[in-house]
């Protein structure tokens, strides 16, 4: 992720929704023939930019699709930009939103979201529950009065990540950033592309 605060309009690039794999009657497909959803997975590689952080912002992911035989069945980038100065995070938030968002009816085909910033993974998949329980504080606070932590930020995306995830079987993977996985390393050149982009238009 290149170098969580206001709300942002995003203008998407996002593709028409994938279509799903036909079904196949077969548990086990042979070679040529088309494995059904079940026999499938998705993999959602995202990142996120912002020129300054905070500043212009853009996003970026690669959402690859694989058969049972873990063959790249199909594959398309998306991306947008921020109308608004926003933050790495919230770019890298919205990729995995935009992605979730573009497969369309929800099933229980295995989703795999990949982000080099590992807030998203903790949150999604330990901290959430929790953070809403505390009214959206990060929990008890130090000192002799304690009350409440600091409070979440970004609360408006977390809580669309979470509505989206919800209904489809989806494991929130974080994958260490700029080391050489090829299709991070796309979605990291998407975003800054977008975020250089929104820099050129004059973001406010």
């Amino acid at each position: 992720m290149r170098t969580i605060t206001s709300m942002i309009n995003p203008q998407s690039s996002t593709e028409k929704h994938l279509d799903h794999m036909t079904n196949n009657s077969s548990d086990q497909p042979s070679r040529g023939e088309q494995p059904a959803d079940s026999q499938t997975c998705i993999e959602i590689y995202t990142d996120g930019s912002s020129i300054g952080n905070p500043g212009p912002g853009g996003y970026g992911g690669v959402l690859v699709r694989r058969d049972a035989f873990g063959t790249v069945a199909k594959e398309r980038e998306f991306s947008g930009s921020s109308q608004t100065i926003t933050t790495n995070i919230r770019m890298e938030m919205t990729a995995a939103l935009e992605g979730l968002r573009s497969l369309g009816r929800k099933t229980a085909e295995p989703i795999t979201v990949f982000c080099d910033c590992n807030l998203i993974p903790n949150g999604m998949n330990q901290w959430l529950a929790g953070w809403k329980a505390n009214g959206w504080h990060t929990g008890k606070g130090k000192g002799k009065g304690k009350g409440k932590g600091k409070q979440v930020e970004n609360q408006d995306l977390w809580a669309k990540l979470e509505a989206e995830a919800e209904g489809r079987n989806v494991t929130w993977q974080w994958v260490r950033g700029h080391s050489g996985t090829d299709l991070n390393e796309r979605a990291d050149r998407l975003a800054y592309r977008m975020a250089r982009m929104a820099e050129s238009k004059g973001t406010r």
